[in-house]
């Protein structure tokens, strides 16, 4: 299994968010594709919130979103298995 490199960030006091997915029960690449395409529905400047339960997904979807140009508001764990992970989205 490859090590997973999880970075908390804490979400900024104040961060509105605008739409929210819960994406339990899902695992990647599956994650990071059904975030994107929510993503994409999004308007420039507005922020995503991404629950998630698979650990490679904490780490591979942050990645994957800076990747495309995307801000990283957030990587918080919220309870024993769920972590959301918070997306501005910064371009088309």
């Amino acid at each position: 299994m490859t090590d997973l490199n999880l970075t908390i960030i804490p979400l900024p006091s104040g961060v509105a968010i605008d739409e929210d997915i819960d994406l339990r029960g899902e695992v990647c690449p599956y994650t990071f594709v059904k975030s994107k395409l929510a993503l994409e529905e999004m308007e420039v400047g507005q922020v995503l919130g991404i629950r998630f339960d698979h650990l490679p997904a904490v780490d591979n979807t942050p990645r994957s979103f800076r990747n495309e140009g995307q801000e990283i508001l957030g990587v918080e764990q919220v309870d024993d298995t769920d972590w959301i992970v918070t997306v501005r989205k910064l371009r088309e």
